[in-house]
C-alpha cells in the first residue's frame, strides 16, 4: 500500500528537507533531525493539514531553533561551571569544612525522623517520584509532600546558619 497524506509528502520531499536543514546549520546532524521530525510529526494529532509541505518545513525549522537553544544553554551552563570552579582549589581546610557541613546536614536530617529522612533522600538524592515513595512507605502522597516540606525547611534553616 503506497504512503498517503503527510507521509507521502514527507517521502517525496525528503531530500529538500535535508538540504533545508543543512542550509540552516544542521550539518551532519541533518539526517538525525529529519528522523526526529518524522517521529514528532507521525505521532501528532493526525488531523488534516492544509499545506503539508509548509507544515513539514515549519516543523523542521522549529526543531533547528530548539537545537540551537539547547546548544546555547548547554554552552552557557558549561561556561558558568568552568568559571565558578576556575580559581578554587580543594585545600585541606575546604575539605574539612565541607565534611563538617555534611555531618551537620546528616544530623539535621536524622533529627527529622527516619521517615522524613527517607522521604528526603529518596526524592532529592535518588530522584524517585513522590507517588512511588508514598507507595513504598505505605503513606499518602500528601504525607510525602509534607515530609519533604519539613526537610527542606530544616535544611534551609541550616543553610542560613552556615
Amino acid at each position: 500500500m503506497p504512503p498517503t497524506g503527510l507521509e507521502a509528502v514527507y517521502l517525496d520531499n525528503r531530500d529538500r528537507l535535508v538540504r533545508f536543514l543543512v542550509a540552516r546549520g544542521a550539518g551532519d546532524a541533518a539526517e538525525d533531525l529529519l528522523h526526529d521530525l518524522w517521529v514528532k510529526v507521525s505521532q501528532g494529532s493526525g488531523g488534516p493539514v492544509d499545506n503539508p509541505l509548509s507544515y513539514l518545513f515549519r516543523a523542521a525549522d522549529t526543531l533547528m531553533i530548539d537545537r540551537h537553544r539547547s546548544r546555547t544553554q548547554a554552552q552557557a551552563r558549561d561556561t558558568a561551571w568552568s568559571e565558578a570552579g576556575a580559581g578554587e582549589v580543594a585545600t585541606g581546610e575546604r575539605v574539612v569544612v565541607g565534611r563538617q557541613e555534611m555531618v551537620r546536614v546528616a544530623h539535621v536530617l536524622a533529627e527529622l525522623g527516619t521517615r522524613r529522612e527517607a522521604v528526603f533522600r529518596r526524592a532529592r538524592l535518588d530522584g524517585v517520584p513522590q507517588r512511588q515513595i508514598a507507595a513504598e512507605l505505605g503513606v499518602s502522597l500528601s504525607t510525602v509532600e509534607a515530609d519533604l516540606r519539613a526537610a527542606c525547611r530544616a535544611l534551609a534553616a541550616l543553610k542560613e546558619e552556615l
